[in-house]
């Protein structure tokens, strides 16, 4: 079948959230270091905003760093990082060509400083670019996010800038890194793994969640086009009953 033909352009996603994860497994079945598929991993990054981006997709979050994985053996931290550089400085004419701005959330003083300056540097060139959105979560936490979020909010209580009585979604959303994204429509995580990984545990609470055994490096459009067409073959009730919805 080809999922691209099956597509109702009228009901996209307007925010597909991706747990891009297989990468070091790719590498060990082809016999490279961990490394080496993160690197590949790159190529499927940027089939898919492409996809995205000509489908009309208006919001892509890409889970690229999580705050866990600093726990990992430093050289592939240290390679990481660098990766992070090097791609950044080799997509922007991708992201220009496509018409896509760059942003990111998380705990973004973490990261290197070369890194941090690379990513300003991106989203300052890309900012005017209004085809697609495109965020990665670097150094995130969702329940670090939560946290934050929580703290904030406390201040403004303690210093009477807003009432207890007035919390509510909205407030809370506010303040979030995602205040000014769309909740997250799908969520997509390759490699077969069926867990969220502390990822947008507030932006998901009604997403579509889409899980497909293909490990990141080998992810193509192909893949993108049945996830969505799967996506639109669901009924979205939010609550609701069937009858309600139709």
């Amino acid at each position: 079948m080809d999922f691209l033909d099956e597509i109702d352009h009228d009901k996209l996603p307007q925010h597909i959230a991706v747990i891009m994860d297989g990468n070091g497994r790719w590498a060990k079945n082809q016999g490279l270091l961990r490394v080496k598929g993160h690197q590949k991993g790159t190529t499927a990054v940027r089939e898919t905003i492409e996809a995205c981006a000509e489908l009309g997709v208006a919001c892509v979050t890409l889970y690229a760093f999580s705050t866990e994985n600093w726990n990992r053996p430093k050289f592939e931290v240290d390679t990481l990082m660098k990766l992070l550089v090097s791609s950044l400085k080799k997509e922007i004419k991708t992201l220009q060509d496509n018409n896509i701005s760059l942003h990111a959330i998380g705990n973004l003083s973490s990261l290197p400083e070369k890194a941090q300056r690379e990513l300003e540097e991106v989203k300052e060139k890309t900012k005017n670019n209004s085809r697609l959105r495109l965020t990665l979560a670097l150094s995130y936490g969702s329940r670090e996010e939560l946290v934050k979020t929580v703290q904030e909010i406390s201040l403004k209580v303690k210093n009477n800038l807003i009432s207890p009585h007035l919390i509510n979604e909205a407030v809370i959303k506010e303040h979030l890194y995602t205040h000014d994204l769309p909740d997250v429509d799908l969520l997509i995580r390759t490699s077969g793994e069926q867990r969220i990984s502390n990822f947008l545990l507030w932006q998901i609470a009604y997403a579509e969640l889409y899980f497909t055994p293909v490990l990141w490096p080998d992810f193509t459009r192909k893949h993108l086009y049945e996830a969505i067409y799967n996506y639109q073959k669901r009924e979205r009730r939010f609550g609701k009953t069937s009858e309600q919805i139709n």
